[in-house]
């Protein structure tokens, strides 16, 4: 219960080849993006990834990290379709197990509750049961003896996510619109490692916000890293929105290119590519 504070080279330090991560936010939105730079960097691959995808996907897919990615969909929000998972995907460099986002969450929930798997009708008389023969039902033992899909444990050996505010203790605060399912992934995973914008004072955390933007509990994060613009280019709302000149580049220039001027160092070698990029003169 004490001073959980880490740098991200730590945290992927305690990551292997092989694990099922999880990694938080949803598409273009509050990814833990340092962290997983930081992951690019330690060459760890072979992963299964459960998450609500977007360039966290994208560039774990491009650099042929993934083994099996498990999500409900992979997108930049503003960019419709993110273009290197579609490039990965299309020319099958990874298994993909595509749920309904309903069954993604109830895998979750059940994960966090250590159950084996969650009832939820989400998935019937769709071609989710299709896709994912694997896919079980199971029948109500009540009354109306229904059947329902049971979406089965999402469980994982390391979350990943990203909020706006974290305590050394390991409580975490998200400031923007939406908690997306980071507390779940939390739960659901054996280690839980969270990078915030700022770590603050435990009493700071309840000051001029709402209780319920408490959402991260120390008992299930195992480590925190102070990020500032730690999702960039995805957004952190109320902290920065998304940064969408640079999304556009990204989408738009050929990964080994992109690779070479903005991941081949470190985070502060990252920003630093990102600042001169900024002022190159656009046509």
């Amino acid at each position: 219960m004490g001073d959980k504070t880490m740098t991200a080279d730590e945290v992927v330090s305690r990551l292997s080849s092989g694990m099922t991560l999880g990694i938080g936010g949803w598409g273009s939105r509050r990814k833990p993006m340092a962290l997983v730079r930081a992951l690019l960097r330690a060459g760890i691959g072979d992963l299964t990834v459960v998450s609500c995808g977007g360039p966290d996907v994208g560039v774990l897919a491009a650099a042929g990290r993934i083994r099996r990615l498990v999500t409900a969909f992979v997108t930049l929000d503003s960019v419709p379709l993110e273009p290197h998972y579609r490039a990965a995907r299309e020319s099958g460099a990874f298994e993909l197990t595509e749920v309904d986002e309903g069954m993604l969450l109830s895998g979750l929930r059940a994960a966090a509750h250590r159950l084996p798997f969650l009832p939820v009708r989400a998935g019937l008389g769709s071609d989710v049961m299709r896709v994912n023969p694997a896919l079980r039902t199971v029948t109500s033992p009540y009354e109306d003896g229904e059947t329902l899909v049971a979406m089965p444990a999402l469980r994982m050996d390391a979350a990943l996510v990203h909020v706006n505010r974290a305590d050394r203790l390991g409580n975490g605060q998200y400031l923007g619109p939406d908690p997306y399912f980071d507390d779940l992934f939390c739960e659901a995973a054996d280690e839980a490692y969270v990078s915030c914008e700022r770590i603050v004072d435990t009493a700071e955390l309840t000051k001029a916000a709402a209780p319920q933007s408490l959402l991260l509990r120390r008992l299930s994060v195992t480590g925190v890293v102070e990020a500032p613009n730690g999702a960039h280019f995805t957004s952190c709302a109320p902290d920065y929105g998304r940064d969408e000149e640079f999304q556009r580049a990204y989408a738009s220039t050929p990964w080994p290119e992109f690779a070479e001027r903005f991941l081949a160092g470190d985070e502060k070698e990252y920003r630093e590519a990102v600042r001169r990029w900024r002022k190159e003169p656009r046509g």
